[in-house]
């Protein structure tokens, strides 16, 4: 079995490496993203694997399938990125639909903490020898009121946490029952958007929730809420967020994801710049937190997703049913 590994970083290769150390298939891999150009670096091999930042579209998808590539195995759980109506019925695509949701949640949290408390400010002062605690003041998070739109494996580990700092949890779910099987208190959006101090989002990215977080429910939002966002970038109106920020309806924004990462995120742009204007707008807010898409990054969900991966591609391998087939 060969597999055609694209976008591959040192830390992908490290733990595949360790993985397939019980499989014995013969991954090449190959540090170029997975567009028209590349696939037919995937010649001669039966699947290939590829992350959340290679969109999978329909040539994409007919190039593969020209080439006689059997299989695409995502290393991710997110799976938006994929022309799913071009790939039924030529090719099978399997994702990793779990692989460590306390990963998520703590760096969910982790932005909360680091926005109220002011932590990427004071670290940037003090290294510059300024030890002045002004613009630095925060809140009790004891006490306040959370959102979190999703209640998942990882919604539910948010609450968790967030209930361990005793705040008082809502959850918003379109499955009722994983609201109240992750301990918090149900409430519909308009409800959650206008009581809560801090909104978080882990649910997918559908034509349903696409921009749900835009100018209508942002003039619904409480006025001075954080808002955090380690879902999909497309979870959020980037251009009316912007707005949001600067008339201080919101007080801080989180967001681990951005519509348009892909070409940016898992990349060193340290020595250009972006032409995005809209990433460079948000990045000049001190209340904006951004970080790369990295909050699934722990070795636990690295090891998960090697594993799992693997798993996906033997039960093709050996034409057992695909039990995380998209």
């Amino acid at each position: 079995m060969k597999i055609a590994f694209f976008n591959a970083k040192p830390y992908d290769i490290e733990f595949f490496n360790s993985a397939n150390a019980s499989f014995g298939f013969e991954i090449n891999y190959f540090d170029a993203h997975l567009t028209l150009k590349t696939c037919p670096l995937a010649e001669g091999h039966q699947a290939v694997c590829t992350f959340v930042n290679d969109p999978i579209s329909k040539e994409i998808i007919d190039a593969l399938c020209q080439l006689r590539v059997g299989l695409i195995a995502l290393r991710s759980a997110g799976y938006n990125h994929v022309d799913l109506k071009a790939a039924h019925q030529k090719i099978p695509v399997v994702r990793v639909p779990r692989y460590s949701p306390f990963s998520v949640a703590e760096h969910a949290v982790g932005m909360m903490l680091c926005l109220n408390r002011k932590l990427h400010r004071a670290y940037a002062r003090t290294r510059e020898n300024n030890f002045s605690i002004e613009g630095l003041l925060g809140f009790d998070m004891h006490g306040k009121t959370a959102g979190v739109i999703g209640c998942g494996q990882i919604g539910a580990a948010v609450v968790q946490i967030l209930k361990g700092f005793g705040m008082n949890v809502l959850g918003y779910d379109i499955d009722k029952s994983q609201v109240e099987q992750a301990g918090c208190t149900f409430a519909d959006l308009p409800s959650l958007y206008k009581t809560s101090n801090i909104l978080t989002l882990h649910c997918p990215l559908t034509s349903g929730t696409r921009h749900m977080i835009d100018a209508k429910t942002l003039s619904l939002i409480k006025e001075g809420a954080m808002l955090i966002n380690t879902g999909r970038g497309g979870l959020i109106d980037t251009t009316a967020l912007i707005t949001a920020l600067k008339s201080k309806k919101l007080s801080a924004a989180g967001l681990d994801v951005y519509e348009g990462e892909s070409p940016y995120f898992y990349e060193d742009l340290s020595s250009s710049f972006i032409p995005d204007d809209t990433l460079s707008r948000l990045q000049t807010f001190p209340n904006v937190l951004i970080t790369s898409h990295q909050a699934f990054f722990t070795k636990e969900a690295l090891q998960n997703i090697a594993e799992t991966t693997l798993e996906n591609i033997r039960a093709y391998a050996e034409k057992k049913p695909l039990i995380n087939q998209i």
